[in-house]
């Protein structure tokens, strides 16, 4: 059993503030097992009563946990005075009070962003003592050499900053602009990670994408700039990924 404000309970589950909450329960649109409330202090059972507006029942989520396609050009973070931010690309439906993305993307990277009101599990999948996976395609300028690829492979200095083996394989070429591309795997997420890596190599990444997180692959049916919840499968394996050295 949770007992919760109901105007605290709106808010949650709404993605509105307080004072709209209270709004709510003056316009007497909200019910509590059939009950009208108008009072803001009531509490409910956030597990177990009915709670609704307008008739519509609220199902309570106690948080969130939402998978995202980056797209390029935005900042990974919950609010920007100039830049646009990945909470501001949030469905209506999908927003609420406390969002932030669990690990960020560079403005110029795309791909899997999570994004959390959960600040444990956020914790729990950054931490390096965890060693989360997380799965990148990068595009660069030349093919890596034998050496250099497992120079990457067996950790690496860059900047004056040590690394951890990563995962590198080749992925392929692309013969429309001469590119090259690598599936890399890192447990780390240090800053600016891949980026620092390939340039020590002489080979600087002309572009970057976040396929997995754990062992959850992005959904190929996000397109950019959208969102959806993770399942509890998918938030179940995110949370039980294995070491993967």
């Amino acid at each position: 059993m949770e007992k919760i404000r109901i105007d605290r309970f709106l808010s949650s589950q709404l993605g509105i503030s307080r004072g709209d909450a209270k709004k709510l329960l003056r316009g007497g649109v909200v019910t509590a097992n059939g009950a009208p409330v108008s009072k803001a202090e009531q509490t409910v059972d956030a597990g177990a009563d009915l709670v609704a507006v307008g008739g519509k029942a609220l199902s309570y989520k106690k948080h969130l946990y939402i998978m995202m396609n980056k797209p390029p050009g935005v900042i990974s973070a919950s609010r920007d005075p100039k830049e646009p931010t990945v909470v501001d690309l949030l469905p209506e439906e999908l927003k609420r009070p406390g969002l932030f993305p669990a690990g960020r993307l560079d403005k110029d990277t795309t791909g899997f962003v999570l994004l959390t009101d959960d600040g444990v599990f956020a914790h729990e999948i950054l931490s390096p003592r965890k060693h989360v996976p997380k799965n990148y395609t990068a595009r660069v300028g030349r093919r890596l050499t034998e050496a250099e690829e497992e120079r990457f492979r067996g950790g690496m200095t860059a900047g004056g900053v040590s690394y951890a083996p990563a995962l590198l394989a080749f992925a392929g070429a692309d013969e429309t602009d001469g590119t090259f591309l690598y599936s890399v795997t890192i447990r780390e997420g240090k800053y600016h990670q891949l980026k620092l890596m390939f340039a020590a190599l002489g080979a600087p990444i002309l572009r970057l994408h976040r396929n997995r997180i754990g062992g959850v692959s992005l959904d190929p049916a996000l397109a950019p700039g959208q969102a959806r919840e993770l399942t509890r499968e998918e938030l179940f394996s995110v949370r039980n990924t294995a070491d993967f050295r």
